[in-house]
């Protein structure tokens, strides 16, 4: 039996988030943890008359994968995801990872090789609509330092909201924000200035990610300047990077460093021209997450922080549009807290010791 917050997820998913409607192609993704809410969703899709696809990935594949692969596997171009991509009208993809350090000692130049080789499908799949979330494991409430039931008390909480109404507060918000001359980051070892002249800024009440919460843009690309240093761990591929600091000229990384994982930082950068480059810059919105989890989807919603992504932009959304591409799409984020830490827009605060001013 379903549980009923699984089934209260799958209607936010399918009926809000990407609008199913009778005769939508939906393409379902999920591995077997995620079973219980694919199956709510697949459900729910079939019950208002679209024609759902689910593909379960056992996830436990991976690093056989990655260890194993020749170069031609791991280029090899993917004429089957690229069919789904092209045959679905919407995306929904549930993911929760069994093990979080299971590609940890893989060369980060394969991975980044292997997405790479997916960007195809990627650029397909972001021009329509499209959702993702992280479902609750073992693993993941190990990484976060919780209890299994404590992190899915946590997950549904910061899931099942009112997210029309989280929109309307953060609309307030994008008036003062959107096509900024000048928004400058300044806290601890960090002063960065970023332009965003003739760039709107995108509301995130649900439609994307859940848990969601936040406001982003693209920065200008050529117009990032100065030193930012992110607080917060990044989990990614099984690694964990540390205490990282950029210093940006003219909007590229010139110098990279971290605490911990810098040779996978540092493999990243290099994946491609745009890698260098950033593709988001966001304000967290959510105040219901209180702590940080080692989880990107969780940790860049917290109430008073700051993230932002090297890598690829979203080109085709109609507000936070940029034009950097890479492969790479990478978030990370800086808590806001301290009490010198502010943004100031157009030389204005909106955000100030981890309070939205708005």
């Amino acid at each position: 039996m379903i549980h009923p917050n699984d089934v209260k997820l799958a209607r936010i998913l399918a009926d809000y988030s990407v609008a199913v409607k009778k005769g939508d192609k939906v393409l379902i993704s999920a591995n077997e943890a995620a079973k219980p809410l694919a199956q709510a969703v697949y459900q729910r899709c079939l019950l208002v008359g679209a024609f759902p696809h689910l593909i379960f990935s056992p996830g436990d594949l991976d690093y056989f994968f990655f260890k194993n692969a020749s170069q031609a596997q791991l280029n090899k171009k993917p004429e089957i995801g690229l069919f789904l991509a092209q045959w679905a009208d919407k995306f929904i993809r549930l993911f929760s990872a069994n093990n979080n350090s299971e590609l940890k000692s893989i060369d980060p130049k394969r991975l980044m090789q292997a997405a790479k080789a997916q960007e195809p499908v990627k650029k397909i799949m972001l021009k329509k609509p499209w959702v993702l979330t992280e479902y609750p494991s073992l693993s993941m409430a190990q990484t976060a330092g919780l209890s299994l039931s404590q992190l899915e008390e946590l997950y549904f909480k910061a899931c099942l909201q009112d997210w029309p109404a989280v929109g309307r507060k953060l609309t307030n918000l994008k008036r003062r924000l959107d096509n900024a001359k000048k928004i400058e980051v300044i806290g601890p070892q960090t002063h960065l200035t970023l332009s965003f002249t003739n760039r709107y800024f995108a509301i995130c009440d649900g439609k994307f990610n859940l848990p969601d919460g936040e406001i982003f843009s693209a920065p200008v690309e050529s117009k990032v300047d100065g030193e930012v240093y992110f607080d917060l761990p990044s989990l990614r591929s099984g690694n964990v990077v540390e205490k990282v600091r950029l210093t940006f000229r003219a909007g590229r990384v010139v110098k990279a460093t971290a605490a911990k994982g810098e040779r996978y930082l540092k493999a990243a950068l290099a994946s491609d021209a745009g890698a260098k480059r950033l593709g988001e810059f966001a304000i967290g919105a959510n105040y219901g997450i209180k702590r940080p989890m080692l989880n990107t989807l969780f940790d860049e919603k917290i109430g008073g922080t700051i993230h932002m992504a090297l890598g690829s932009s979203y080109p085709d959304l109609k507000d936070g549009g940029g034009k950097n591409q890479s492969s790479l799409h990478w978030d990370l984020v800086k808590t806001m807290t301290a009490k010198e830490s502010k943004v100031l827009v157009n030389g204005r605060p909106v955000l100030a010791a981890g309070k939205l001013l708005v």
